[in-house]
């Protein structure tokens, strides 16, 4: 017997909470959905007449220059930044930019040295220092670049006075490159005519290529921007023009102060874009994009949310929107989805345009819940804001949870809160499962170089730290979650404070066990003897957890359920086992536990109540709620790939699937057993895996015929989503009625191109099961189409559907194209890979070609680049026999002097779960096979 607490939710905690007056702050912090920065231009421009600056080719010290984070002895005020970016190339060939910055710091503590970051950029002209005080500034002795670290060390002769002003004033001149990151150019064609942006990502660390900065994210200064640029182009930044100044050859463009902010928040762009625009309380609000997108109506759906959006979230945090404008703005190349940027927000094409006639409903979710993310960041990470990377998750996080809250008020009809258990919890369960997961919140030190930074933009950033956020909220309340959030505002500083009564602990106690230690417990209750017990969940239990933890990894869990549908009181598990006698059971009583999933947990049963459950699955799964049906497949399947439970009653919760037409369910199954796909599709398991999951989708593609005939859509969000799952499953397990479709479609598109008769939902599984039903001539087609497509989101499907293809030499030649990005954007390298490692034939043909070509991918993509963990995960994720992990081995050892940058991590996991799949293929293969064939 030991210590446990049960507490009505609504009753109960929030008359505890409000009763003692205790505020449940959440956190104030911040930072951005993307990143990717690239390294791709080793070759620094070299004007005429530069000044030139010694390198230093020591070894490492204890000097400040050595270091990877500021000293704090000085703290910048304001910039002033002029910058003018050449879209035409030079002599030589390059896109070049010109600028000039001056930065006004005080001196927080006397130094004789100023250290500022600069990378890539040269100086023009001697840097000087202008007092702002009484004293004159002391003489500048020498001037260092230091390539490593990346700062500009200016030495001094005398010291700088403490609480005295001084002004940094340089001159410089940088690439313009096509590497993604920083100040950079974007390339596109209209009417045949080459287009070049100058366009910004500064997240994370990336201003310091734009101009000399003090780039950390707590170094926050007022930002004075000036654009010179082509008179036919127009410049945006951060805030409003305040004048704009033209003459014959060049427009000047000054942009009105910005509030004070970090410099990874600030963006600059010239272009010949177009813009739709819409004022709502004196809030000005446009939507940028190529002008051939804006003329076809692409940016209205956008326009059409943002507004509601933006009211949304101003409600929600108790502050009124902070800028006279929102801009947002859909880049050709851009290496993250979105980027959060103070007042002016820049997204992938896909992620900010639609097109009523083309994009799927996929894709206008897509934009709904991406605008919401930035749209939270506006507040949660650029007006308060993190004081370091290593707690990227509470910005991240944040805002991947209440993405959902700002999407479901802009499209209330869709129920899109449920879907985060799909998107995120069960997505980042499997990450967080492996010994070499981490925490959400890591030690400043831990996080120190930029590729570093680039790696905690990852699944455990956002989804767990989503996920967690979503059970805080919920154990809490809403009202007392946001009453908090809105406190965070008031204080401007991160706080956890009491919010529960001694019997159940601190949030602070709760959620330090959810954060400082990684991974996840699971729950097993024993409904025979009440006895409820936690374990860390980890996929291959013979691994032990890379770091220790505190906690000895326990957790205070939330635990909700209900006994054969009555709603029972939340329980709280506090330590590693207890006995609850009002969980025991009989009769034909069953126990559900984690109701809608809003527990970061899994659930594991005695076998009897898996009986019970699986019975009600079979006889009346309506009394099961949907998300519960999706959890109960979910949990399964992942307990018996750790051994937990038998592999056959995971396998046994998909038999329910003739008789389920919900969304949920059915993609929660079809996630699970595409982990026996890549396991087995080249066994002799494949065989009668597919004739089983054949007949269990053929009764859904008979739905979908009777409801919709394949010509409408159906009535719901998800029912639209479940539409494309039975199209496409009928059609890879062979349905015949479904390859006729499909076939029919794509060769009616074939014999006119201009007229595509395939419905926006199901271009994707149509398109990629008629090329792997095809040959060269279909490819040659879609290839065709996708350089034609106009609509960012069909070149996407296209660009997808043709690593669909079943014949080497197509996917050889189509992974050759990924190295030109005249063919293949370098922005979507990287997951046309993936694409074409997910393809059975395609895998080997994927690993050899990133073996062979790794140094060459890791200059040109960048080795911080956030998509180099999913490069590395995508082509290995088959991976499992001795043979493969063997070379994946070797691939790390081989590769360890190029290295692997954010994919370091990545590298690790690939070989835990290779090792974890090796065992789990030996000890189950016979008999997933023979339950295949005989499924009971």
């Amino acid at each position: 017997m030991g210590k446990g607490f049960f507490i009505n939710k609504t009753v109960g905690i929030v008359g505890i909470v409000l009763a003692a007056g205790a505020i449940a702050t959440i956190i104030a912090l911040s930072v951005v959905y993307s990143q990717e920065k690239s390294k791709n231009n080793e070759n620094e421009v070299k004007p005429t007449g530069a000044v030139t600056t010694p390198v230093p080719t020591t070894e490492p010290s204890n000097e400040p220059w050595d270091q990877w984070r500021l000293p704090q002895t000085l703290s910048p005020q304001t910039y002033n930044v002029t910058l003018w970016p050449r879209l035409q190339p030079d002599a030589t060939g390059l896109y070049i930019f010109r600028g000039l910055s001056s930065v006004v710091f005080r001196c927080v503590e006397k130094t004789n040295l100023i250290l500022i970051h600069s990378n890539k950029l040269n100086m023009t002209l001697q840097p000087t220092l202008t007092a702002l005080g009484s004293k004159p500034a002391p003489i500048i002795e020498s001037i260092v670049m230091h390539t490593k670290t990346q700062y500009m060390a200016i030495h001094l002769k005398d010291e700088l006075t403490a609480g005295e002003s001084y002004e940094l004033y340089t001159e410089f001149v940088g690439e313009l490159a096509d590497d993604l990151g920083g100040f950079y150019r974007s390339e596109y064609y209209e009417n045949g005519v080459k287009k070049v942006v100058a366009t910004t990502q500064m997240q994370a660390t990336d201003a310091r290529k734009a101009f000399p900065c003090f780039d950390e994210p707590a170094m926050k200064a007022v930002f004075h921007i000036t654009l010179y640029h082509d008179p036919a182009t127009v410049a945006l930044s951060n805030d409003k023009v305040n004048i704009t100044v033209d003459d014959t050859f060049v427009t000047r463009t000054t942009f009105a102060p910005t509030e004070v902010m970090s410099t990874y928040l600030l963006a600059f762009i010239v272009s010949d874009f177009g813009f739709i625009e819409q004022n709502i309380d004196k809030l000005q609000i446009r939507i940028f994009a190529r002008q051939e997108a804006i003329n076809a109506g692409q940016g209205e759906y956008a326009l059409s949310v943002t507004g509601t959006i933006l009211k949304f979230f101003e409600d929600y945090y108790n502050v009124p929107y902070p800028l006279p404008k929102s801009d947002q703005i859909a880049l050709p190349d851009f290496n993250a989805g979105a980027m959060e940027n103070w007042g002016l927000i820049t997204y992938r094409e896909t992620a900010l345009l639609y097109d009523e006639e083309i994009s799927s409903n996929g894709n206008k979710e897509r934009i709904v819940t991406i605008i919401a993310h930035e749209l939270a960041h506006q507040w949660f990470g650029n007006l308060v804001t993190i004081r370091w990377w290593n707690d990227l998750w509470l910005n991240e996080g944040f805002a991947s949870y209440v993405e959902y809250l700002g999407a479901d008020k802009a499209e209330p009809t869709w129920n899109i809160k449920d879907l985060i258990v799909l998107n995120d919890v069960h997505r980042v369960f499997a990450i967080d499962a492996l010994a070499s997961s981490h925490p959400l919140s890591s030690k400043e030190e831990e996080i120190q170089r930029p590729e570093q930074i680039s790696e905690v933009f990852d699944t455990i950033s956002y989804s767990k730290g989503a996920s967690v956020l979503r059970m805080l909220s919920d154990f809490l309340t809403e009202t007392v979650f946001t009453q908090g959030l809105q406190n965070a505002f008031v204080y401007s500083q991160p706080i956890w404070y009491v919010a529960i009564n001694n019997a159940v602990q601190s949030v602070q106690d709760i959620m330090d066990r959810w954060v400082l230690q990684m991974g996840f417990p699971v729950v097993t209750i024993n409904t025979e003897t009440g006895q409820i017990t936690q374990e860390h969940f980890l996929l291959d239990p013979e691994t032990k957890p890379d770091r220790p933890s505190e906690f000895n990894y326990e957790w205070f869990v939330p635990i909700s359920w209900t006994k054969k549908e009555a709603a029972q009181p939340l329980y709280w598990l506090l330590q590693k086992t207890n006995q609850v006698d009002q969980m025991k059971i009989s009769g034909d009583e069953w126990v559900l536990a984690n109701i809608n999933v809003t527990g970061y947990y899994r659930v594991n049963y005695d076998n009897e109540n898996w009986e019970r459950l699986l019975n009600v699955l079979q006889t009346s799964r309506q009394s099961i709620p949907v998300i519960n049906r999706a959890q109960i497949i979910d949990d399964a399947f992942n307990l018996a790939k750790a051994g937990i439970i038998e592999t056959t009653l995971a396998l046994r919760t998909t038999l329910f699937l003739a008789s389920e037409t919900e969304y949920m369910p059915w993609e929660s199954a079809l996630d699970n057993l595409d982990y026996f796909y890549l396991m087995f599709d080249r066994t002799e398991v494949y065989g009668p895996m597919q004739t089983y999951v054949g007949n269990k989708v053929e009764g859904l593609f008979d739905y979908f015929t009777r409801l919709t005939n394949w010509e409408n859509l159906p009535p719901g969000h998800t029912d639209q989503y479940n539409q494309v799952n039975a199209l496409r499953v009928a059609c890879s397990t062979g349905l015949e009625a479904c390859t006729t479709l499909v076939k029919t479609w794509f060769e009616q598109w074939m014999e006119n191109p201009n007229v595509n008769p395939i419905k926006a939902n199901l271009r994707s599984a149509v398109y990629c099961s008629a090329i792997a039903a095809g040959g060269e001539k279909e490819w040659n087609f879609a290839w065709e189409m996708f350089e034609k497509a106009t609509v960012a989101s069909e070149k996407d499907k296209l660009r997808a559907a043709m690593a669909c293809a079943t014949e080497p030499w197509l996917l050889n030649r189509y992974l050759k194209y990924t190295l030109d990005s005249n063919k293949i954007r370098k922005q979507d390298a990287t997951s046309t890979i993936i694409s074409i490692a997910s393809n059975v034939v395609g895998q080997p043909l994927a690993w050899d070609f990133v073996r062979a070509n790794w140094e060459y991918i890791f200059k040109q993509y960048g080795g911080g680049s956030f998509s180099f963990s999913n490069l590395i995960n995508g082509i290995t994720k088959r991976f499992s026999t001795e043979f493969e992990l063997q070379q994946l081995i070797q691939f790390r050892d081989d590769n360890a002097h190029i290295g692997f940058g954010s994919g370091t991590l990545a590298i690790q996991q690939s070989i835990e779960r290779t090792t974890a799949n090796i065992k789990w293929v030996k000890k189950n293969q016979e008999t997933v096979l023979e339950w295949f064939i005989n499924p009971l």
